[in-house]
């Protein structure tokens, strides 16, 4: 039952106090609270509109990692991956200027007004090897680990640069808990072994 009495406000402002972090229009409709009074909120400043669709109490601290946030939240499935990847793994100096996502080949694209994304198609074997899930103000993410994001670097170095790969690889070997094992089974999945190879022993 949605909430359309005179005081439907404040009782939206307790449930989106009660549930917290980012929530779609679905959630707060399927919460019971009317988009008449979803807008009012939106209008007078209460609820902060992240992207179309997606809002948060605007008294909520602020989000780290906000652009991963709008996009798992608008695009559930999507896994974050190659730069985007890098900076939340901090295994880069670049500044992602869009966020990276992959999806299985053949589907379609979501559409996010804000922020802008990056679609990369990916076989089912490399698409679903190597994701982490992370809980950031109330929605998963799903992001590839160190390991197999260095692997797509590599395979889609064309794209982003060989530069970044390599540099993701050196800050990735600096780190006290490296596992080669792992990083040459991704590169085998992303059939970029053969490339990462002699990087691997230049460095080591």
């Amino acid at each position: 039952m949605l909430i359309t009495s005179s005081n439907s406000t404040d009782k939206a402002i307790e449930l989106l106090q009660n549930e917290k972090g980012v929530l779609c229009t679905a959630d707060m409709l399927h919460m019971g609270i009317h988009p008449r009074t979803l807008y009012k909120l939106r209008d007078t400043g209460v609820l902060e509109q992240l992207s179309r669709g997606v809002y948060r109490l605007a008294s909520q601290e602020p989000i780290e990692h906000l652009d991963l946030v709008i996009v798992a939240a608008r695009s559930p499935k999507a896994v974050i991956c190659l730069v985007s990847a890098l900076s939340f793994h901090q295994l880069t100096t670049q500044i992602p200027h869009s966020v990276s996502i992959a999806l299985p080949r053949g589907t379609e694209t979501p559409r996010i007004d804000y922020p802008p994304i990056s679609v990369h198609r990916l076989s089912h074997e490399s698409l679903s090897a190597g994701i982490e899930k992370h809980s950031i103000d109330g929605v998963t993410i799903q992001i590839f680990n160190p390991e197999k994001t260095i692997a797509d670097c590599l395979k889609f170095r064309n794209q982003i640069g060989m530069d970044i790969a390599l540099e993701a690889l050196k800050l990735y070997l600096k780190q006290k808990q490296f596992d080669i094992t792992a990083l040459l089974e991704y590169g085998r999945i992303c059939r970029v072994e053969k490339i990462m190879k002699p990087y691997l022993e230049a460095l080591l």
